[in-house]
C-alpha cells in the first residue's frame, strides 16, 4: 500500500474531526445541542482522530522502511 494513496485519507480524516468539533462547537454557542447530540459528536470527533492518528502511524511506517 503505497503512502500517497493514504495521505488523501488522512487528510480526510483530519477535516472530518475539524467539521464535527466545529459543528458541537457552534451548536453549544448556539445553545441547541441536547447533552445525549453533544456526547454523540464527541464521540464521533474521537473515532476521526483515532482514524488518523492511526493513518499517520500507519505513513509514517510505510515511510521508514
Amino acid at each position: 500500500m503505497s503512502k500517497w494513496f493514504l495521505v488523501p485519507l488522512l487528510v480526510l480524516a483530519m477535516l472530518a474531526t475539524v467539521y464535527v468539533l466545529a459543528r458541537g462547537v457552534i451548536g453549544l454557542i448556539q445553545g441547541n445541542v441536547t447533552p445525549q447530540r453533544s456526547q454523540e459528536l464527541m464521540q464521533k470527533r474521537i473515532m476521526f482522530q483515532a482514524i488518523a492518528v492511526g493513518l499517520a502511524i500507519l505513513i509514517l511506517l510505510i515511510a521508514s522502511s
